[in-house]
């Protein structure tokens, strides 16, 4: 045993490698001082000077070298031709370091013409070795009678022949020749196995070895004045210095004309001789051939029936061969892969092309689908008609598995499986272009988890993984396809949104909705291994419009806005524009301020009336009136949208349902107010509500009232979506008594198909058309459609928004029925009423 040290200049850290070496000229051998030789030994040798690794030689036979690299004895061996057996056993770098191929060594009066007058022979081979496990399989194949003389090395091998303890000896080319010269054995022209060489290394060691190598081999193969090509020449000179290369070409052509002349004149004796038996033969050895070659193969005649498959096609669509013949794909493929492979199938059988392409294909029986690429080519008989076509594919499925692994680890955090900072900044660019030629607005939520480096330094970085796990999988619930959820950084996750329309105020509102929903999420009590784990996270929120194009501005900007809200105490949301984020303020003091008038029972209910063409009131509607401690009046039209997208709607709507009951129930005490109807507003959100039905019933059971008194006003909003549940809805209420009122029509986008359909008692004109009745004539028509339109189908009408006398004439003038407005009163509280009436 010795030892290599090579010292590089640049190295600044050295691996030492044991190298196991087993005498096999010129390939791999030690030198007189012990040192590793050879070509493969000269190329890492090379390869080790380079890299700064000390290679330590130990020597070993053949046999004995392969047990030592499985067993992790050694670090590396070099010479070893790939085999799928020894490929599960020690692991192989990707680009050959050699070729070699195999041949055949006798006596001189030893004749061997093929593999086949290995018949009766004593066979000598180096224990381990490809030609012995690929001459075991063949001879067996065969059935030939062969005696097996293994032996612990290639020398030994030739001495067996030398000495009458075997008749040939199969050995590779290059340690061949010389041992045959020297042994005086001559060389067969019987050639065998073409074999890549490779380094190995222990399974699961060394991998960045391997590496190395394939990046030395690959670039020095293509550069004829790189070390690998003198290693080459070296060990070429040294084995014929003095013969001209004109001297080999032309034994390599005596050789093969020789093997030619001897394989015409068995066949002839054969033919002669057995014909049949030598049919079938060459049928067998030409089956064991397709079925070793790891590819389907396939004939199909000209009407797509399989004429022949190899045992790698049998294996697929798990049918023998006599039940595959005669038969075509429909019979093992689903319906659509069929129809992509008759398409290829039938531009080759008529059109003589040949079609290379990538196909998948779904078995029927199992449902397992293969990717391959396929090969197909007209086959034609002596007058050049085409009668079959010939089909070779091959799997490439493990590829393209292999392919999405890649992308996956390429554009995904392996953690949390979301899109990892490269992809999330391409996605983000991409969403910024589009901004900028749609106009619409976007935004990004930066989101951060607060006191995430303290559960990493107290419990460790398992639990930190863990609450990583579970924020990602919390942030990506509800997000419905337009939205991109990804992790930037260590503890921060980026939510991209876009398509937020050309308005900026419902843009805003739309991302601070969602970062509130993303904070109430990450609020919630987390279930780690360690324990339960309170945590939270805050977010930093910029608008597209605000980077102006750029992704580093809006990212920076985002980590200014999420430094804020740190800043602010965590477990909260800031804007980097100011005024967005006074605005944001705002809202959230008034959800705040709305959901403590609705919890202490401090809102009112003002009421409005109707009156009909004789000035009698006949229905009153109910009107949410707010008052708060610090903001003073709110006017409707500044806390209905907060109440809206806040979802502070549907209990604001039960309060008032709740209340108007009881004012019905106390109506019933007054002479004046017994017969009026009671009008309320109902939004869609509530109307839509799985209890909002059972909430009325339960109001009108719990006060006792009359429900005839009772009417419901919608919008026509409301019947855009899933217009036969409301119908369904509208209808039970009906049944029940209630009655319902269309709201602001003519401002939306009410159909008569199904305006007819509805139960409807009134129809309100809405005030804008009352506004400009008098000098508008369009107004005037759109009002005299709908008092026309009331009459036709039975409807009340009432004209909302009536300010002057000169309205209310108009409108009588029209034949309208009823009115409502400042003119006839305003909205005051039902006490006012109760005295006024």
């Amino acid at each position: 045993m010795s030892l290599i040290v090579i010292r590089p200049v640049l190295a600044t850290e050295q691996t030492t490698l044991k190298v196991g070496v087993y005498n096999n000229p010129p390939k791999i051998l030690t030198d007189e001082q012990g040192n590793i030789s050879g070509i493969q030994g000269d190329i890492l040798s090379e390869v080790a000077k380079r890299e700064g690794w000390q290679l330590e030689t130990v020597e070993c036979h053949w046999e004995l070298c392969l047990r030592w690299i499985e067993q992790g004895e050694i670090d590396i061996l070099p010479d070893v031709a790939w085999t799928e057996t020894r490929e599960s056993a020690m692991d192989f770098h990707q680009v050959p370091a050699l070729m070699s191929w195999s041949q055949l060594y006798g006596t001189k009066n030893q004749k061997l013409s093929s593999l086949l007058d290995l018949q009766d022979k004593r066979l000598a081979v180096l224990q381990g070795s490809v030609q012995q496990s690929y001459l075991e399989n063949l001879v067996s194949n065969f059935e030939l009678r062969v005696t097996w003389v293994p032996q612990k090395n290639i020398a030994e091998s030739f001495r067996a022949v030398s000495e009458g303890r075997a008749d040939v000896v199969a050995s590779n080319q290059y340690i061949g020749e010389k041992l045959a010269s020297e042994l005086n054995l001559s060389s067969s022209p019987v050639m065998f196995l073409p074999n890549k060489l490779f380094y190995v290394t222990p399974p699961g060691r060394h991998s960045g070895v391997l590496s190395t190598l394939d990046r030395y081999l690959q670039n020095w193969k293509r550069d004829p004045d790189s070390p690998y090509y003198l290693i080459l020449e070296k060990w070429s000179i040294q084995q014929a210095r003095s013969i001209p290369a004109y001297v080999w070409w032309l034994v390599a052509a005596l050789v093969s004309g020789l093997l030619l002349a001897l394989v015409i004149s068995q066949l002839l004796r054969r033919r002669v001789s057995r014909i049949g038996a030598h049919l079938r033969a060459t049928e067998t050895r030409l089956t064991t051939i397709l079925n070793s070659v790891d590819a389907f193969i396939f004939i199909k005649d000209k009407e797509r029936r399989y004429r022949y498959v190899n045992q790698k096609v049998c294996d697929l669509l798990g049918y023998s061969e006599e039940q595959i013949i005669g038969s075509t794909d429909e019979s093992f493929f689903d319906p659509h892969t069929c129809a992509v492979l008759a398409e290829a199938d039938i531009r080759v059988l008529e059109t003589g092309e040949r079609i290379t392409n990538e196909e998948s294909t779904l078995l029927t029986g199992g449902g397992t689908e293969i990717t391959s690429t396929s090969v197909k080519l007209p086959l034609r008989d002596t007058r050049g008609n085409i009668y079959a076509l010939c089909g070779i594919a091959t799997d490439i499925s493990e590829y393209r598995q292999t392919q999405q692994k890649l992308h996956q680890l390429a554009y995904f955090d392996p953690l949390t499986e979301l899109p990892n900072r490269r992809l999330l900044l391409d996605r983000l660019h991409k969403a910024l272009m589009h901004a900028k030629t749609s106009g619409s607005e976007g935004a990004i939520l930066l989101i951060d988890l607060d006191n995430f480096k303290t559960l990493n330094d107290t419990q460790g970085h398992a639990a930190g993984d863990q609450l990583l796990r579970q924020a990602a999988a919390r942030l990506g619930e509800g997000l419905h396809g337009k939205e991109t959820l990804g992790r930037l950084s260590a503890d921060e996750f980026l939510l991209v949104l876009e398509g937020l329309g050309k308005n900026m105020d419902d843009a805003v509102n739309f991302a601070t909705s969602q970062a509130r929903t993303l904070l109430e999420k990450m609020s919630q009590p987390y279930v780690l291994n360690s324990g339960p784990f309170s945590g939270s996270a805050s977010v930093g929120v910029v608008m597209f419009s605000d980077a102006k194009g750029s992704v580093e501005t809006l990212l920076k900007e985002a980590d200014l806005a999420l430094c804020d809200a740190k800043d602010a105490g965590r477990n909260t949301m800031r804007f980097y524009n100011p005024v967005m984020q006074t605005k944001v303020n705002h809202q959230s003091q008034m959800e705040a301020a709305l959901r403590r008038a609705l919890e202490g029972d401090n809102l009112q209910l003002h009421l409005q009336p109707q009156f009909d063409e004789g000035h009698k009131v006949f229905a009153m509607e109910a009107l949410l009136r707010w008052q708060d401690p610090d903001m003073g009046w709110v006017s409707p039209a500044d806390f209905i949208p907060v109440a809206e997208s806040s979802g502070q709607i549907v209990p604001l709507g039960e309060w008032v349902m709740q209340k108007a009951c009881q004012l019905l129930a106390g109506w019933q005490h007054h002479a004046a107010m017994k017969e009026l109807i009671l009008a309320v507003n109902i939004s869609a959100r509530q109307f839509y509500h799985p209890h909002f039905v059972e909430h009325i019933q339960s109001c009108i059971a719990h006060t006792g009232i009359d429900p005839h008194y009772l009417e419901l006003e919608i919008t026509e909003s409301l019947l855009i979506d899933d217009l036969e549940n409301t119908i369904n809805k509208m209808n039970l209420l009906r049944g029940m008594g209630i009655r319902f009122s269309l709201d602001d029509f003519g401002t939306g986008y009410a159909s008569l198909g199904y305006l007819k359909r509805l139960p409807l008692s009134s129809l309100k004109i809405d005030q804008t058309f009352v506004r400009d009745l008098l000098s508008d004539p369009n107004d005037e028509a759109i009002v005299s459609t709908i008092v026309a339109l009331g009459k036709s189908l039975e409807l009340k009408v009432i004209a909302e928004g009536v300010e002057t006398l000169e309205q209310e004439e108009r409108l009588k003038a029209l034949k309208c029925q009823a009115f409502q407005g400042y003119y006839f009163g305003r909205p005051a509280p039902a006490e006012h009423w109760l005295e006024t009436l």
